[in-house]
């Protein structure tokens, strides 16, 4: 009997320690990258990136600044210094840092200082962030490449990433959520369709 409760003992050791290991039953995430690029309003940049295949996650937000924990207001103000920036989640094995800052540099305007159609601010200015030397090389080829789809001079600012602050929670999917707003139709949906029509072969 008592040889018994040793073997029930140490099976249920042995279980518990399998439970214990961190990941034993757990699938592997998929490998994710991140960039946090500002080109204009952050509505447009989200709906873009939403739909291209490989992104992960898209979320909204504010960077650049100066204000710890700004307020959509603040930011609006133009006295932050954190531009409107959309901070990009993608799988590198699906889609290349390449294809995205391809669509980036094809559906805002990095020739206009500061604005971006009718919105106009410094929180409205081309700004591209990198995280480490590679995406800084990525980021440059790109602007190389967009000087041919350009006739102005490319203002988009590369500087090191420091601080990502999520926007608040009515930012983000809104062009997803308010379709039917006049800015959305207007504004959005112009560049929607055109980075579909571009970039269909990578539509999710």
């Amino acid at each position: 009997m008592t040889k018994m409760r040793k073997f029930v003992s140490i099976m249920l050791l042995l279980a518990c320690a399998m439970l214990s290991v961190p990941g034993a039953n757990a699938v592997a995430p998929a490998p994710a990258d991140t960039i946090t690029l500002g080109g204009g309003c952050f509505w447009c940049l989200e709906a873009v990136f939403t739909e291209l295949k490989g992104v992960t996650k898209v979320e909204a937000g504010y960077a650049g600044g100066h204000v710890v924990n700004p307020s959509y207001t603040a930011v609006s103000s133009g006295d932050t210094g954190h531009a409107e920036v959309v901070q990009i989640s993608y799988d590198p094995q699906v889609v290349t840092l390449d294809t995205i800052l391809h669509a980036y540099f094809t559906i805002h305007d990095p020739t206009t200082l500061n604005r971006q159609g009718a919105d106009v601010g410094t929180q409205y200015r081309s700004i591209a962030f990198y995280r480490n030397e590679a995406q800084k090389a990525a980021i440059e080829r790109a602007i190389t490449a967009a000087k041919q789809d350009w006739s102005g001079t490319i203002v988009t600012e590369v500087v090191p990433f420091s601080v990502f602050y999520k926007a608040e929670d009515y930012h983000q999917e809104y062009f997803k959520l308010h379709g039917e707003n006049p800015y959305c139709s207007l504004v959005i949906a112009p560049k929607v369709a055109k980075f579909r029509k571009k970039f269909h072969d990578y539509l999710k």
